[in-house]
């Protein structure tokens, strides 16, 4: 510090001369003094004393020397610069001994001014006799008005904090620091300092990647555990770390795969280090302008006879993507009339894909897309996939409703989480339990399974199903001495692994006979299969032992004050299924998204997640490709009912 002091002191000294003012100023440090209190008194801001006495930022030490701005300093005064332009040439025969710099210190120019206008000199050595021209410039003094450290920024709709410090080039700290009365959350219209920087040089952000703000202590081996990027490649998407380094509060562009870890009270997600929460967007300002939606569904309407109701029947019952695709239309259409209500315009367009490649096809082709702002559908991959292809090229972005898997072109919306991710998501959960005793229990098929738990929770112990004496075929069942031998005394998680019903009711009785005062037991698994939803395995069971696993969707209780579910059953006489849920929440997201950002792929950013009645909306793009849903439930049999897991 007391050589930073002396350095800054002789800068100073030499730098006031003619201005007749001293710019900077010294105060010690008293002791219970805050830097804001500090800068108050000199009518200056934290980030201009942090500038100038960088340690100050980590400690301000009792009788240390903190250098101040004078307050004038702040105010931008005008400076008298020399100008020099050229006005000539100035033959030079070369002597012996002469040299690029005795020359340059001769005639008062630099050794690169005579380099330009000599070429030969990049490649050859002065020799005696060359005849060399030498550049002569005409000085004059001009008055260059000062420019202000800072100016006047207005935020804007949507503006959080990290994005106006990445695009001033700025930390979140010092964007603060510039501003100490600002609120912890910015809003519309606030007016903010931000550095004074020309056009070009603020940053603009790019809707193709995320952005991350540096935690404190953070390296470029703990960004790599978090993203997958190793320092090239964050340094190549952010070049001023080849200048700056690693700073805390600093926001990195970096992909959207990038795989950032850092939890949010269970969801999972941050952007630019802020924790994010789920977001209702019917209270934020909703666009008028009239939207156009366009629905591809396969009703096969071209089977039906409208004279027979039988057939008609027949057709929704025999044929499964029918009556998927009536139920799901059945919630889009209560989520039309609910987005109505809200003061949403529509004009919706529906087609009957009638489940073939060829009418999709014709559908595209014959009809005008130019104008749609989205497409819900189809459903099936290969349909899907033709339609994203042929509507790439006018960015016409399409949501996938339920399929699993389609092609991620740079078009597409996933809306159904990868079943990866499940599994991902459920591990997660339970790898932060560091006080439970942990068991994995598998039938033969999952052996593989089993084995990688294993990896994932070393030390749990792992139980295998009992096999048929005579044949080794796989019995589908244990002892209950087998699960004796591995329950301890406190908190016991036990993962089962397995498709075979029989399995999981011996299983799950097994343990639900095991719950002691000084014991619990918690069932999980990485598949929910409809092994666990058969007649033959008890709910009490299930729900005395909270089973616990990862899903799409979360069930609504009809106990809950659930506006969906009442208007559903009041035009339809019957309960929504997860179709209609989903038809419901996918259709509400998708609109309310693109009236509450210019469009659907901005929305990803300014919306990370949106969560309606079973279903929640989380997008992330992949760095050559389309957007998919990166977000789960993690959910819990309790009282008989399917209930989220806070966590």
């Amino acid at each position: 510090m007391r050589k930073l002091i002396y350095i800054l002191s002789v800068v100073v000294f030499f730098g006031c001369a003619s201005a007749k003012a001293q710019n900077y100023k010294t105060h010690k440090v008293q002791s219970g003094e805050t830097i804001e209190q500090i800068a108050a008194k000199y009518s200056v801001t934290k980030s201009q004393i942090y500038a100038l006495n960088p340690d100050a930022r980590k400690e301000v030490k009792v009788n240390s020397v903190l250098i101040i701005p004078n307050g004038k300093a702040v105010q931008a005064t005008p400076t008298l610069t020399e100008v020099k332009t050229l006005d000539g040439f100035k033959t030079h025969k070369v002597k012996r001994k002469e040299t690029l710099y005795s020359l340059s210190k001769k005639y008062n120019v630099e050794q690169e001014e005579i380099k330009k206008h000599n070429p030969d000199l990049y490649a050859n050595n002065l020799r005696k006799g060359d005849k060399i021209k030498i550049p002569l410039y005409k000085v004059t003094k001009k008055v260059v008005e000062a420019k202000l450290a800072t100016k006047s920024y207005t935020v804007k709709p949507k503006e959080g904090k990290w994005r106006i410090a990445y695009q001033y080039g700025i930390t979140v700290q010092d964007l603060e620091d510039l501003n100490p009365d600002m609120s912890a959350v910015l809003q519309p219209g606030d007016i903010i300092n931000v550095p004074n920087l020309e056009v070009e040089e603020v940053k603009t952000i790019d809707e193709k990647y995320s952005y991350y703000t540096v935690l404190k202590s953070e390296g470029f081996y703990r960004l790599k555990l978090k993203t997958g990027l190793e320092q090239e490649q964050l340094e190549q998407l952010n070049p001023e770390l080849l200048t700056t380094g690693l700073k805390e509060g600093m926001v990195l562009k970096i992909p959207f795969d990038a795989n950032v870890r850092a939890k949010n009270e269970g969801l999972g997600i941050t952007l630019a280090g802020e924790k994010l929460f789920t977001s209702d967007l019917t209270t934020r300002d909703l666009d008028t302008q009239t939207k156009h939606v366009a629905i591809m569904l396969p009703f096969k309407l071209s089977k039906v006879n409208a004279d027979s109701v039988y057939d008609a029947k027949k057709l929704i019952k025999t044929d499964p993507y029918v009556s998927t695709s009536l139920d799901f239309y059945s919630g889009v259409k209560i989520a039309m009339d609910s987005l109505a209500t809200l003061g949403v315009n529509l004009k919706v367009d529906v087609y009957d894909t009638e489940n073939r490649e060829s009418k999709v096809v014709t559908l595209l082709q014959s009809n005008n897309f130019d104008d749609v702002d989205v497409v819900i559908g189809p459903v099936m991959p290969k349909l899907f996939n033709t339609a994203a292809a042929t509507l790439k090229s006018r960015k016409i972005p399409l949501v996938s409703p339920i399929t699993k898997t389609v092609d991620l072109q740079e078009n597409v919306f996933q809306s159904r989480p990868d079943e990866s991710l499940l599994k991902e998501k459920l591990l997660n959960y339970f790898q932060t339990d560091s006080t439970s005793h942990f068991i994995i229990v598998s039938d033969m098929k999952n052996k593989a399974t089993a084995d990688a738990l294993k990896v994932s929770f070393p030390k749990a112990a792992m139980v295998k199903s009992r096999k048929v004496s005579k044949t080794g075929a796989d019995a589908y069942y244990v002892f209950d001495q087998d699960m004796v031998n591995v329950l301890k005394p406190g908190k016991n998680i036990v993962f089962l692994e397995t498709e075979n019903a029989g399995f999981v009711s011996n299983v799950s009785s097994i343990l639900n006979s095991k719950i002691k005062p000084n014991m619990s037991v918690v069932l999980t698994t990485t598949d929910k299969n409809n092994a666990f939803e058969d007649d033959e395995v008890r709910s009490t069971h299930l729900s005395n032992l909270g089973f616990t696993y990862a899903s799409i969707n979360k069930s609504f209780s009809e106990d809950e004050n659930n506006s969906f579910a009442k208007r559903y059953k009041a035009i339809y006489n019957e309960s929504p299924n997860t179709y209609a849920v989903r038809g419901f929440d996918l259709t509400m997201d998708v609109v309310l998204r693109l009236v509450t950002s210019e469009d659907v792929y901005t929305s990803v950013n300014e919306t990370p997640i949106t969560s309606y009645v079973e279903n929640k909306f989380a997008y992330k793009k992949k760095l050559f490709g389309g957007y998919y849903n990166n977000t789960v439930y993690i959910v819990k049999y309790q009282d008989l009912k399917i209930v989220e897991v806070k966590n």
